[in-house]
């Protein structure tokens, strides 16, 4: 991921899962001088995201980040800490994940 696809992905990020139309991202995502140079930097960005799956398009031209497909409930996350006890006392975890919040991205 190169620095445009972070600006674009981080700036989405805000909205959650409401769509953004191109043109905003374009004037917002990044710094005012990248938008006057060129109003449509980030169209080609765009569809090179939502061709390898990270974002999501509507009818309309808007974008969203792609939201993660639904787990199982098999799998839930469990402290390191915790994870140690239940290990010193026998008690096998089954499932348990020790994702951070910020690696939504590596999962797409």
């Amino acid at each position: 991921m190169d620095a445009d696809e972070r600006a674009i992905f981080d700036y989405l990020k805000t909205w959650g899962e409401n769509y953004v139309g191109a043109r905003e991202i374009c004037r917002r995502a990044a710094n005012k001088k990248r938008a006057h140079e060129d109003v449509d930097w980030a169209k080609p960005i765009l569809v090179r995201m939502t061709d390898r799956g990270i974002l999501q398009s509507d009818a309309q031209g808007k974008y969203r980040i792609k939201p993660l497909p639904a787990k199982k409930h098999s799998h839930r996350w469990v402290s390191p800490e915790l994870s140690k006890i239940l290990n010193e006392n026998g008690v096998a975890i089954e499932g348990g994940s020790t994702l951070g919040p910020d690696e939504h991205y590596e999962q797409l």
